[in-house]
């Protein structure tokens, strides 16, 4: 007999969502990105993996970053980035909807 094992981390999809959530996205208003506007999920997915993989290359010194570099990106892999994308969306929908009152 299998048993469902719950897989989320902490509310997320998994460890790999959380941690980027807490340490790239965390507090950020995504409208700055999108023009002041609250953008549609598939669009902050996508912008979301971009900036994340961007994050990730610039901290790297002149030398690049070798396996470390690697390491990060196949982490990024694991990152459920629709997950990200509708918290980013309700952020910016709930600020939105606070400077509007």
């Amino acid at each position: 007999m299998t048993t469902a094992t719950d897989t989320t981390y902490n509310g997320w999809p998994n460890y790999a969502t959380w941690r980027v959530n807490i340490e790239v996205f965390d507090g950020l208003d995504v409208r700055e990105y999108f023009n002041g506007e609250v953008p549609e999920a598939y669009d902050a997915a996508q912008w979301a993996r971009e900036h994340a993989q961007e994050v990730v290359y610039n901290s790297l010194d002149d030398t690049g970053g070798g396996v470390a570099e690697g390491w990060a990106l196949a982490f990024l892999q694991e990152v459920e980035w629709h997950a990200i994308a509708r918290h980013l969306v309700e952020y910016a929908a709930d600020c939105a909807q606070s400077e509007a009152a």
